[in-house]
């Protein structure tokens, strides 16, 4: 958009729909760190072994993926918006199973519904925000998504953390005489439901009302958006982005015509999406509990350092928010990958000079410190670089004609490897240690430096009608 249509921008509107959208980024990390501090209720529960918990933390990834892969392409056909409204539906219907659940097969069905939802909210918030927002500042609202997702992680630590500190611990009773661990899962509706609410009052996006061909509807929230002068500029641009190739979006367009490979923007974004996951961030927002009682801390010592890790994280978002349109996308991953390689070393460093103890893994003082000092700087250094710019750049790299199914595509690989990483988890803590598996993420984060130089294109300022792929 030139600079007098962009003057023309209405911020306040603008921020009050990116607002409602990243919610579902809130509920995001909220149903996915809520499993944190239930780990031990989840093992009295239902009797189970390693394998059984790694599954019973593990399965909401699956629903992801699913949830992922489905909702892009059925964003194709109902709308952005109407299909977020199913994925808040889903979150309250998850929240009540899991924590009324009396078996763990129950409550891994509450897991995968859940897990549709938060797959869908991965992957639409972002390109919904993407197509509502100025080229100029779309990079940092759409880090907003991230911001949003850490402050649902930290929201469950800390929403943890108090029901186990007044029921005495998460397997203990609190209100209505129900375990603490399952309170933990039903206080989800109250944001959950917030969502669905919040829904009803934003519009759909008008790069699907046009594709749709609903062109005043689109003309009317681009007006609100940007001005009449710009609205109808923009009409045009994305009428004639879709003009060359007016078919419906298929998963058949992620291929090359000429050559029938699948196009190379694609490999980039799965790479994007597998990548972010192989360096192991999310074995310290599942595990976080878990690794610190691992090394010697309490469990209320270990709910205390996850609400620092997720504060700290924010602070990361923030300052990938106030870079990402200045120095671009591609540096900071870049940054990240270097900063996550160095920090997971100095980890695997610290957890090698341990010593075994009755099982378990202790470190002296000093070196505990180093490695707590350690991990957080590496999820902070996370949180200014993968963690938020994967999800913008997935949002906006794809040309228009292919944006659903290269969001299904990639969002399904993420959380396919999301759910690799974190069931094994628990089987490589009995293996290999925290050693081997904290080796295994600085290898993968040195290897993502290298695919960020050499694959990955700079998207910063760009039309999304200008992408190409």
């Amino acid at each position: 958009m030139s600079g007098s249509q962009e003057e023309q921008v209405n911020m306040g509107y603008v921020a009050a729909i990116v607002a409602v959208a990243t919610i579902g980024g809130f509920m995001f990390g909220y149903d996915s760190g809520v499993i944190n501090g239930t780990v031990e209720g989840l093992k009295k529960a239902f009797n189970s072994d390693s394998i059984d918990t790694g599954f019973n933390v593990a399965s909401i990834l699956l629903g992801c993926a699913a949830g992922a892969f489905s909702a892009a392409r059925l964003a194709d056909i109902m709308g952005r918006r109407n299909v977020m409204m199913i994925a808040a539906v889903l979150f309250i219907i998850s929240a009540i199973m899991t924590g009324a659940a009396e078996s763990s097969s129950v409550f891994v069905i509450g897991r995968l519904i859940g897990g549709l939802g938060v797959g869908a909210a991965s992957v639409l918030s972002p390109a919904y925000i993407s197509e509502v927002t100025p080229a100029s500042i779309r990079g940092r609202l759409s880090s907003v998504q991230q911001i949003m997702i850490i402050s649902g992680l930290t929201g469950a630590f800390l929403g943890n953390y108090l029901i186990a500190h007044f029921a005495g611990g998460s397997t203990e009773p609190f209100w209505l005489g129900y375990e603490a661990w399952r309170w933990m899962f039903w206080v989800q509706i109250i944001p959950a439901g917030l969502f669905f609410l919040a829904l009803l009052i934003i519009p759909e996006s008008p790069r699907y009302l046009v594709v749709k061909g609903r062109e005043d509807e689109a003309r009317a929230v681009l007006t609100r958006l940007f001005g009449p002068m710009a609205a109808a500029a923009k009409v045009i641009e994305i009428r004639q982005s879709l003009a060359q190739d007016q078919h419906k979006p298929k998963l058949s367009d992620l291929l090359d015509k000429a050559t029938g490979k699948v196009r190379p923007i694609v490999w980039v974004g799965i790479g994007l999406a597998v990548f972010q996951q192989l360096v192991g961030i999310n074995v310290v927002f599942y595990y976080g509990a878990v690794l610190w009682q691992a090394v010697g801390f309490s469990e209320a010592d270990a709910l205390r350092i996850n609400i620092l890790s997720g504060a700290l994280s924010i602070l990361g978002c923030l300052a990938s928010m106030a870079l990402v349109d200045k120095l671009g996308r591609k540096p900071l991953l870049a940054i990240g990958s270097a900063g996550m390689a160095v920090t997971l070393g100095i980890m695997v460093a610290c957890f090698a000079s341990g010593s075994i103890i009755d099982g378990k893994l202790h470190l002296s003082d000093n070196v505990g410190l180093i490695a707590l000092i350690a991990a957080n700087a590496y999820a902070v250094l996370f949180n200014f670089s993968w963690g938020p710019v994967m999800w913008v750049m997935l949002g906006e790299m794809f040309p228009n004609q292919i944006r659903g199914s290269g969001l299904a595509v990639s969002g399904f690989a993420q959380w396919t490897a999301n759910f690799g990483i974190t069931m094994t988890f628990p089987i490589l803590l009995t293996t290999i240690g925290l050693t081997g598996a904290y080796g295994f993420y600085a290898f993968f984060a040195l290897i993502s430096f290298f695919f960020v130089r050499s694959m990955v294109h700079e998207t910063k300022g760009r039309e999304l009608e200008k992408m190409e792929g």
